[in-house]
């Protein structure tokens, strides 16, 4: 009993110094726990210019595959609750883009749209995927929109949630604060973290303050990362010359209070792409598949079996 008291000790106190430490830790197992629970395997795929960290589930040999792309700042943890509802019927591939997550970040490697897109056809072939369903969001809908405008041979079906790449006939609070001089995700402390996270979700899920913590510690590490990824991903060119060359069948959802790129894109995207299906959701913000995984993964599915895919 002795022993066992001691130890407690330990932790608690190694808990206190290395606060939030003990966050990264349930973070870490708590997301590596969900992957293996959905039946998604950590899967590392070699590409001309790095090694690309992925999440892969489903049967090998289905008929037809699914590729998840996280947004800006983001990693391939944001989809593991929608994946999970595909992985039956469906081979999934949802890669942390370069910069981001277990990828890792190269200075000067380059985190424009068309280089990542070029990456992204590196990762396909390397993962023996000819035609994929895309699903994309926020960055990862821009990125998604690119492939299916500019390799259309590659995408069978395009959806975005809350995507970049279209300029909002109406500014976000992002927008405001960019203009203002002062880019939210680029934080300083752990205290800047909290009205950001705010302003990313509507109706987030609980989640441990001492997780909060350690996500916010993440962000504040990775500042000078995030502001040369974020140059890069600004000076992309705009998808609005490119909607008319989408000509797979689209589907396109928003969070009405999204906070981060208006709601008011919505008839930008609409006008150019002529196969597409517009959901609004209220009371929804820029994540919904984090906001909303069940319901999200509810409308991907009824869409692609629309199609009869």
């Amino acid at each position: 009993m002795l022993v066992l008291w001691a130890v407690l000790a330990v932790l608690i106190a190694w808990s206190w110094l290395t606060y939030p430490g003990i966050g990264h830790v349930i973070y870490d197992m708590g997301m590596a726990l969900e992957a293996r629970l959905y039946r998604l395997r950590k899967i590392t795929v070699p590409i001309s210019e790095m090694t690309v960290s992925t999440w892969q589930g489903g049967p090998y040999e289905a008929s037809a595959s699914i590729l998840m792309l996280h947004g800006y700042s983001g990693d391939k943890n944001l989809w593991l609750r929608v994946a999970r509802h595909f992985v039956g019927d469906y081979r999934v591939v949802i890669p942390d883009l370069p910069g981001h997550g277990e990828t890792g970040f190269k200075a000067g490697g380059g985190f424009d749209i068309p280089t990542q897109a070029r990456r992204i056809i590196e990762l396909l072939d390397a993962c023996g995927l000819d035609k994929v369903h895309v699903i994309g969001n926020s960055m990862g809908g821009h990125l998604a929109a690119w492939l299916a405008a500019t390799s259309p041979d590659r995408v069978l079906t395009l959806a975005l949630l809350n995507p970049a790449g279209v300029t909002a006939p109406q500014p976000s609070d992002m927008d405001r604060q960019l203009a203002a001089g002062r880019n939210p995700f680029l934080m300083k402390s752990r205290e800047e973290f909290l009205p950001f996270y705010a302003m990313t979700m509507a109706s987030p899920p609980w989640v441990p303050g001492v997780v909060i913590a350690a996500v916010a510690e993440r962000y504040v590490q990775r500042r000078e990362e995030l502001a040369e990824i974020y140059t890069d991903f600004h000076a992309s060119p705009s998808m609005e010359p490119y909607l008319t060359d989408i000509r797979a069948p689209s589907l396109l959802l928003w969070g009405r209070q999204d906070r981060l790129i208006d709601v008011s894109s919505v008839p930008v995207w609409s006008k150019g792409i002529a196969d597409l299906r517009v959901e609004i959701w209220d009371g929804v913000g820029h994540l919904p598949m984090i906001e909303q995984p069940g319901k999200t993964a509810a409308l991907y599915r009824g869409f692609l079996k629309g199609l009869g895919q």
